[in-house]
């Protein structure tokens, strides 16, 4: 299992856009992506579990990764998270 943490710098937060751009990455990895931010987890592939957490700029957004291809789906989530929010 790999994992990470990152604060939001996007100043609207995870809103439809990146949600949407985070969910098709994710779908691409056979790994499992779970986001996580005060108790409340959503599926990254999921599109509505993501924007139902009111992720906003500043909150710090715990990310695990569980699969086979685990190691290059954390990298490849890290840079997203990096390059869009």
């Amino acid at each position: 299992m790999q994992s990470f943490s990152y604060t939001i710098k996007d100043e609207i937060g995870i809103h439809a856009r990146p949600a949407g751009l985070l969910a098709k990455r994710a779908k691409e990895f056979q790994s499992v992506v779970t986001l996580e931010k005060d108790g409340k987890t959503a599926a990254a592939t999921k599109l509505m579990a993501i924007m139902g957490m009111g992720v906003k700029c500043g909150d710090t957004v715990n990310v695990t990764v569980e699969g086979a291809d685990e190691e290059a789906a954390a990298a490849a989530m890290e840079e997203f998270f990096k390059e869009n929010l």
